[in-house]
């Protein structure tokens, strides 16, 4: 690690959406922090390609540890200026019967544990230029439906904690921002090849590609958004309202 170089943590960063993060952070010149939980040989194979960058495993099921492993690399990176929290678990359950384990996983994984990492971030790491949270959320915070009931309503409880940690605990120069993908990867039971239907339910009719939250990201890390702001990068499918989520609509309309 260079003390010239800008680091970042990414957690969940060794596959999908969170993988296609660190390897742009990585070309634009950033240490790159891998978290993983259970993907510790994808982690350790992906960094050994990247010019600067390492791994981390916590499992985000235990806050405490997670708070710990934020305290950990304040304690010894130079110039930390991004968190991105972007790993999470997508379970299905339905809105007329929350299941009870199902969402305790996904208020810990993706709202709790976040936050608190968050919050140990912004008490303790240090950055020459101003630090940035950055919380991966969903476009269903704006769109919601009643499927995948407790994940979606861990994603707006943790877009709830964006205005919060920006207005109570950052510095001037921090920033604290949402980044709202909407349907960008083969998720949950979904076949790959239903994606080119379901992915294309949005405005512009068109596949949002992984690279384009990747560089949505590493563009927030300018800070020229003011804080507590959520950047939606989905083609416009925020601002449509769908009944169900778009891997049972895609099916629908197959079988009509």
């Amino acid at each position: 690690m260079s003390s010239d170089r800008p680091s970042v943590l990414v957690t969940g960063g060794a596959h999908r959406l969170g993988k296609a993060i660190v390897q742009r952070f990585a070309d634009a010149g950033w240490h790159v922090v891998i978290h993983y939980g259970r993907s510790r040989h994808s982690a350790e194979a992906l960094a050994v390609t990247l010019e600067h960058a390492e791994t981390v495993g916590c499992d985000l099921a235990d806050g405490d540890a997670a708070v710990a492993m934020i305290a950990s690399l304040a304690g010894r990176i130079p110039d930390w200026r991004a968190l991105i929290n972007c790993a999470a678990i997508f379970e299905f359950d339905n809105v007329t019967e929350l299941d009870p384990a199902t969402n305790e996983r996904a208020m810990q994984v993706n709202a709790c544990t976040p936050a608190r990492m968050a919050q140990a971030y912004l008490a303790g790491a240090q950055a020459r230029l101003g630090r940035r949270v950055i919380h991966v959320t969903d476009q269903k915070i704006a769109n919601p439906n009643p499927d995948f009931f407790s994940y979606t309503m861990s994603k707006h409880a943790l877009a709830a904690t964006v205005p919060m940690l920006a207005m109570g605990a950052c510095r001037p120069e921090d920033r604290v921002y949402a980044l709202a993908p909407g349907a960008i990867l083969a998720s949950h039971d979904q076949r790959e090849e239903e994606t080119e239907l379901s992915h294309r339910m949005n405005l512009l009719a068109r596949k949002t590609a992984k690279e384009e939250v990747a560089d949505a990201a590493l563009f927030l890390t300018d800070g020229c958004l003011k804080s507590g702001q959520t950047l939606f990068v989905d083609s416009g499918q925020h601002l449509l309202r769908q009944p169900r989520d778009v891997i049972y609509l895609a099916r629908e309309g197959a079988d009509s």
